[in-house]
C-alpha cells in the first residue's frame, strides 16, 4: 500500500473528494483544502492519472517528519533510500512549497532536499544524478504544512490539467481542470442529454472537455510521458492493462453541444483543439455576435461560458454595454435554460440583471474567479428597465461641467480639466481633449478593497456615459500609481492613435491610449503661454522637453532659435511632428541626450532656458539618479554656464514637497520670483500644488 496525495486548485477541492470516490471506491478518502489524500495500490494512483478532470498532481509519499531547523530538512530527505526510486542515468527536480520558521525561503529548503538525494547516490556510488529544470525524468515534491515536511514523488509529472490537446489558446483561456468543474457545478454533467452551448468559447475548451466527458475519453489518455516513467516502482505492464480498458469505455454519445465565437481566429484555433482531442465531429461550431445566437428550436438545455471580464479597469468599462445587452438577449430566446458563467468581475455580471441561484469561488490560474449559476426562470426572464444613473458624482460633473463652460467662453482651447477628485469617494481626475474624456484613477488606498474600487470606478465611466454625451469609446480609463525612472513613461496600450487638440493658437498631437500621460501637460498651459510671450527674438532652450510643447509656443512666439532636449527618442520625434502640425520651419535643433550630461558639456548660450525635470529618475540611460530636491541647485548651477546676461531661466517641477534652495541661487547671482500662482490655471485651482514654478533672471 502507498500514501497518495492528490492535488487540485483552489475550490475545487470537493468535487475532486466526490470524483476520486468514483474512480477508487474502495479506498478511505480525507481531504483538505485544495487536496484528497489515500491510502491504497499503484491501480488507485494509475486510474487517477488517467481519468481525473479535477485533479492536477498525484504524488506518492515517501518520508515525513517535524521540521525545528534547517538540518531537519536533509534529515527527512535522507530517510528514503533514494537508488530504490531512480537511476543514476535518470534527471531529477525538487519542487519545495510552504514555509514555517525554521524554513522561511523556498528555495534554500529545495536545495536541502536536492542535496540529501546527491549525497546518498555519491556516498553509494561515487556519483551523483544531475538536476534539470525543465524536463526531468523524476520530480521529487517537497511539502512543508506548518511544522511538518513531507517528501513525495509526482507521479503526474506534468500537471494533469494539460491534456496535450490544446496547440493554441485564445485570450485568457480557461484551464481544461476547471472547465471540467464548471461543467459539473453548472449541473450538465449528470443531464448530458441536455443541449450545451458555449456562447463565447474562445480555444473551445469548455465544450471539448464536455464531448470527452460525453464520450467516456479519459483525459489521461493522450499522456505519452508521465512522472513516473522513470520510478523504479512503477508497474508498466498494470499501466498498459488499465490504459487498454481506458481506451475500450469510448462511447459515441448523442448529445448536443455547440461552440460559438465571434472571432474567426479563434474559431478556428478551438476548431483545431477539438480535432487533436477526437471530439471535433461532435461539436458544431458557430461564428455569431453572442448578443444575437439563436436556438433554432432547441429544448431547454445548459449555457456554460468564460465571458470577457477585463482584467483592467480600463478593459471593464467596454465591456459593460456587452454584458447589459447580452442579458437582455438571453431573457428573450433563452427561456428555462441554465446559466453558468466564470468571472473575476461580479460586476460584470449583474449588469445582466439577473438574480443568481448559486456562486462557487474557483481559481483560473492565479485569478480568483466566481461560477455564478442562473435559472431563466419566469421571474429572471423579465426585462427590467435600465434606470438612469443618479449619484452626488453626477451633480458634481454636470456642476463642473457648466462652470467650465463659462471660463472657457475665455479661452482658446479643446484640452482642459473637467474635474479633479472633487468628491473623495470618487477619486479620479476627467481631462477633455476634444472631443474625448480621459479619466485617470489613482490606485485605491489599501484599506479601500479592490472589488469597492472597481464598483466605483464602473459606475463613474456608466456616468460619464450617461451625462457627457461622449461615446463609449472615446472615454479612456487609466489607473495611475506612483512611477519612478523608465516606469514613468511605459506603454500602457499599443493603439498608436493620435488625435490633434489646440491651445492658445497652437495646435498638439495627443496620445490619449497609449501612455500614462498624453503628450501635453495640461496644467502648464499658461506656462507655454507665458514662453511664448518671452520668446520673441531670444534663443529659448527646452530642456526634459517631453514632446516638445513648450518649443512649439516658443516658435510661435517669434524665437530666433530653439532647442529642444530629451533622452527618449520617442518624444524628439514626436515634437518633430508637433513642428510639422503648426507648419514650423527655422532655426529648430532637436537633440537626443541625457539633458544633465548634455549640459555639463554644452556651451551654447541662450536667453531664455525653460526646464521642467522630472521628481525622480534611475533611468539606466542616465549617468547617475536623479532628484530634483538634492540636485536642482547643480543642475541650475549648469544652466548658468548657458544663460547669457540678463537671461532668463523658468524651472518648474510638480514635487509637491519640493523646497526651492534660494540661499544658494542668489549666491549665483539670480534674482528669483515664484511664479506658481501665476502659472496656475483656472481648471487646476482645485489643487494648486499641481506643480511649482520659478522665474530666475541673471543679474
Amino acid at each position: 500500500m502507498f500514501e497518495f496525495l492528490i492535488t487540485t486548485s483552489k475550490g475545487m477541492d470537493a468535487l475532486l473528494l466526490e470524483e476520486v470516490a468514483q474512480i477508487c471506491p474502495d479506498v478511505a478518502l480525507k481531504n483538505k483544502p485544495g487536496q484528497v489524500l489515500f491510502s491504497g495500490s499503484l491501480t488507485d494512483a494509475y486510474n487517477v492519472c488517467l481519468w481525473s478532470r479535477l485533479a492536477n498532481r498525484v504524488l506518492v509519499k515517501l518520508a515525513e517528519g517535524e521540521v525545528n531547523c534547517a538540518d531537519d530538512v536533509y534529515h527527512i530527505t535522507d530517510q528514503v533510500n533514494w537508488p530504490t526510486q531512480f537511476a543514476m542515468h535518470n534527471t531529477f527536480m525538487v519542487d519545495f512549497t510552504g514555509t514555517n520558521q525554521s524554513i522561511n525561503n523556498t528555495q534554500f529548503g529545495g536545495l536541502k532536499v536536492k542535496d540529501a538525494i546527491v549525497d546518498q547516490f555519491t556516498t553509494f556510488f561515487d556519483q551523483r544524478p544531475s538536476v534539470n529544470k525543465l524536463s526531468p525524468d523524476i520530480r521529487v515534491q517537497a511539502r512543508m504544512w506548518r511544522s511538518i515536511l513531507g517528501i513525495y514523488i509526482d507521479l503526474s509529472g506534468q500537471s494533469l490539467h494539460q491534456r496535450h490537446y490544446r496547440l493554441k489558446t485564445g485570450l485568457a483561456p480557461v484551464k481544461e481542470h476547471l472547465a471540467s468543474a464548471m461543467l459539473i457545478r453548472s449541473g450538465w454533467s449528470k443531464n448530458q442529454q441536455a443541449p450545451l452551448i458555449d456562447p463565447m468559447c474562445g480555444a473551445g475548451t469548455i465544450a471539448i472537455e464536455a464531448a470527452m466527458m460525453a464520450s467516456k475519453i479519459a483525459p489521461g489518455l493522450k499522456r505519452d510521458k508521465w512522472g513516473f516513467d522513470s520510478w523504479k516502482q512503477h508497474d508498466s505492464e498494470l499501466w498498459q492493462q488499465l490504459s487498454a480498458h481506458a481506451e475500450s469505455q469510448k462511447v459515441t454519445p448523442q448529445c448536443f453541444i455547440k461552440a460559438n465565437d465571434i472571432d474567426g481566429a479563434v474559431l478556428k484555433v478551438a476548431k483545431e483543439n477539438a480535432q487533436v482531442a477526437g471530439v471535433a465531429d461532435l461539436i458544431e461550431f458557430t461564428q455569431q455576435n453572442a448578443c444575437e445566437l439563436s436556438l433554432e428550436n432547441l429544448v431547454k438545455g445548459y449555457l456554460v461560458s468564460n465571458p470577457p471580464y477585463g482584467e483592467r479597469l480600463s478593459d471593464t468599462k467596454q465591456l459593460v454595454p456587452l454584458f447589459q445587452k447580452w442579458g437582455v438577449q438571453l431573457k428573450q430566446h433563452f427561456q428555462d435554460w441554465h446559466v453558468s458563467l466564470l468571472t473575476s468581475d461580479r460586476n460584470l455580471l449583474r449588469e445582466m440583471k439577473l438574480t443568481s441561484k448559486k456562486e462557487y469561488k474557483l481559481m483560473n490560474g492565479k485569478l480568483e474567479c466566481l461560477l455564478v449559476n442562473f435559472e431563466l426562470d419566469e421571474k429572471n426572464c423579465l426585462i427590467r428597465e435600465i434606470k438612469p444613473l443618479e449619484n452626488d458624482f453626477i451633480n458634481r460633473f454636470l456642476k463642473n461641467v457648466q462652470k467650465t463652460n463659462k471660463w472657457l467662453k475665455k479661452q482658446n482651447t479643446n484640452c482642459y480639466r473637467i474635474y479633479d477628485a472633487d468628491l473623495p469617494e470618487y477619486n479620479v481626475a476627467i481631462d477633455q481633449y476634444a472631443d474625448h474624456l480621459v479619466v485617470q484613477e489613482y490606485s485605491a488606498p489599501k484599506d479601500v478593497p479592490e472589488h469597492k474600487a472597481k464598483k466605483r470606478i464602473n459606475e463613474i465611466m456608466q456616468s460619464l456615459v450617461q451625462v457627457s454625451g461622449i461615446e463609449s469609446d472615446k472615454i479612456v480609463l487609466k489607473v495611475r500609481e506612483q512611477q519612478k525612472g523608465k516606469n514613468q513613461y511605459q506603454k500602457v496600450a499599443q493603439r498608436k492613435e493620435r488625435i490633434e487638440v489646440f491651445e492658445n493658437g497652437a495646435k498638439f498631437q495627443v496620445n490619449l491610449f497609449d501612455y500614462l500621460d498624453t503628450g501635453l501637460f495640461l496644467d502648464h498651459r499658461i506656462t507655454r503661454q507665458l514662453i511664448q510671450q518671452k520668446a520673441k527674438n531670444k534663443d529659448v532652450l527646452n530642456l526634459f522637453a517631453y514632446t516638445g510643447t513648450v518649443s512649439v509656443h516658443a516658435a510661435l512666439g517669434g524665437a530666433k532659435s530653439v532647442t529642444t532636449v530629451d533622452m527618449s527618442n520617442t518624444y524628439i520625434d514626436w515634437a518633430k511632428d508637433n513642428f510639422t502640425t503648426n507648419n514650423l520651419r527655422g532655426a529648430y535643433e532637436f537633440i537626443q541626450a541625457d539633458c544633465l550630461t548634455w549640459l555639463k558639456r554644452h556651451r551654447g548660450k541662450y536667453d531664455l532656458i525653460f526646464i521642467d525635470p522630472p521628481s525622480f529618475s534611475n533611468s539606466k540611460r542616465m549617468e547617475a539618479t536623479w532628484d530634483v530636491q538634492r540636485d536642482h541647485v547643480a543642475l541650475i548651477t549648469d544652466a548658468l554656464e548657458c544663460l547669457n546676461p540678463q537671461g532668463e531661466i523658468v524651472f518648474s517641477n510638480n514635487l509637491r514637497q519640493f523646497k526651492i534652495n534660494s540661499t544658494e541661487l542668489e549666491a549665483l547671482g539670480l534674482s528669483i520670483k515664484d511664479i506658481s500662482n501665476q502659472t496656475l490655471p483656472e481648471d487646476f485651482k482645485r489643487n494648486p500644488k499641481i506643480h511649482n514654478c520659478w522665474s530666475l533672471i541673471k543679474r
